[in-house]
């Protein structure tokens, strides 16, 4: 276990980055401004349980879905990495992210009566980043319980996830529009690392010649 530690923890440290909840923060109070606490409450943890049955689905059945698809591991790596990079330029220009969930989408679920699903667990938290991660985690090398590590991070993040969610208004009060930015900014930063990192390994695949 401790020689596959490392993969571990960057795969924890890149779903954290990812997902993002200090981002989710200002829409999640904008599409919530009505509710009580407790229904705010509610649609934290429904949200929460949403995006960690989603992304533990990803994990299980990631694989075959690219089988079925038929595509290779390293081109979706490449693909999954300029997803991600392109999350990461719109973090540190600290603007909304269209990938994530469109001013559309978000005007409509104002007319909704449960927002906690759609949009804020799907796409603005497991959107096709945070998929796309986990998927490509799932073929890297592991250990016999790989698959239960990887749910367990998981469950942790998703854990992390509600206990910012359920303080959204106290962190948004301390923080501020700044703050905010300033934190966005610095999870972009990670990220870029992170998604180029992604993008050359899967280029090392399809083409090995540039593994020297």
């Amino acid at each position: 276990m401790l020689e596959h530690w490392p993969e571990y923890t960057r795969f924890f440290t890149a779903l954290l980055v990812i997902l993002d909840p200090f981002a989710a923060i200002p829409i999640f109070l904008s599409l919530t401004q009505s509710y009580s606490s407790a229904e705010r409450n509610r649609a934290v943890n429904l949200a929460t349980v949403t995006v960690a049955v989603v992304l533990c689905l990803s994990a299980m059945f990631g694989e075959t879905m690219l089988t079925v698809l038929g595509t290779s591991l390293p081109s979706f790596r490449v693909g999954g990495g300029i997803v991600l990079l392109l999350m990461a330029l719109t973090m540190l220009r600290a603007q909304p992210d269209q990938m994530r969930t469109t001013s559309a989408e978000t005007a409509e679920a104002e007319n909704r009566e449960n927002v906690a699903i759609v949009p804020i667990a799907i796409p603005l938290l497991a959107g096709p980043g945070s998929i796309s991660t986990v998927i490509i985690q799932m073929h890297r090398p592991g250990h016999d319980y790989h698959l239960l590590w990887v749910i367990a991070i998981i469950l942790f993040v998703s854990v992390l996830l509600w206990i910012v969610l359920r303080l959204a208004i106290p962190i948004g009060r301390v923080l501020g529009p700044l703050g905010l930015n300033i934190l966005n900014r610095l999870f972009g930063l990670i990220l870029t690392a992170i998604a180029v990192e992604i993008m050359a390994n899967g280029l090392r695949g399809l083409f090995p010649a540039l593994s020297g």
